[in-house]
């Protein structure tokens, strides 16, 4: 599964204020990490917005508030900040998903439980979803790759959840994954939030179905 929940929302918002001008006390890498938060959050803004391609590195400075050094201090290119973006997103969603995957319950509990965090995440945030599940396709096929080792970790909690130990049962979580991002990019790309959170019930059966069977 991909994208950014919890975190994803974040990358959306307006760049937060400019740091403090003349003399404070933040140190070095506070400045970093406040500069790179803003260029993230700034490129998620304008791609949004305008789409990958339709980005130029300027834009995202210009909404950023920071010089064209301070950008390639940090990011060889528009396509590594996107890619710093995606694994920024991808960890969060890790993180919000690794607490339901601690939790008590049955396998199809559980699942349904992890359904609904990535869901909710993408409807709570669709304009950072369509960054990361559509307009990812225009970022190259090095971030498609990358994006795919990414999702590897969720393959693998999905793999967990139901408690799977084949080859033929890992390939049904494999399938079960590419059919969630699938439909839920087709909801994005129709900007229909409604559908999208109406996928929870029909994928819940679907899991319940095919890969209890499949175990």
């Amino acid at each position: 599964m991909t994208s950014q929940p919890a975190t994803a929302k974040a990358t959306t918002h307006s760049a937060k204020k400019a740091l403090p001008r003349g003399r404070h006390k933040l140190s070095r890498e506070e400045v970093t990490g406040a500069q790179r938060e803003r260029m993230l959050r700034a490129m998620a803004e304008a791609m949004a917005e305008r789409g990958y391609v339709a980005t130029p590195v300027a834009e995202i400075i210009r909404r950023a508030g920071v010089s064209r050094e301070t950008f390639y201090q940090q990011f060889a290119s528009k396509q590594d900040c996107f890619l710093a973006g995606l694994e920024q997103a991808m960890d969060g969603l890790r993180a919000a998903m690794g607490e339901a995957l601690s939790g008590d319950g049955g396998p199809i509990e559980r699942f349904e439980r992890l359904l609904g965090i990535y869901l909710d995440a993408l409807a709570g945030d669709p304009a950072t979803a369509r960054l990361f599940l559509i307009e990812i396709y225009a970022a190259g096929p090095d971030v498609a790759r990358r994006r795919a080792e990414l999702q590897e970790p969720f393959l693998d909690g999905l793999v967990s959840v139901f408690g799977v130990g084949t080859e033929r049962a890992r390939f049904a979580c494999q399938a079960l994954l590419a059919a969630i991002v699938a439909l839920a990019t087709n909801a994005i790309a129709a900007g229909d939030v409604d559908a999208l959170r109406a996928l929870r019930e029909p994928l819940v059966e679907l899991a319940s179905a095919g890969l209890q069977s499949a175990t």
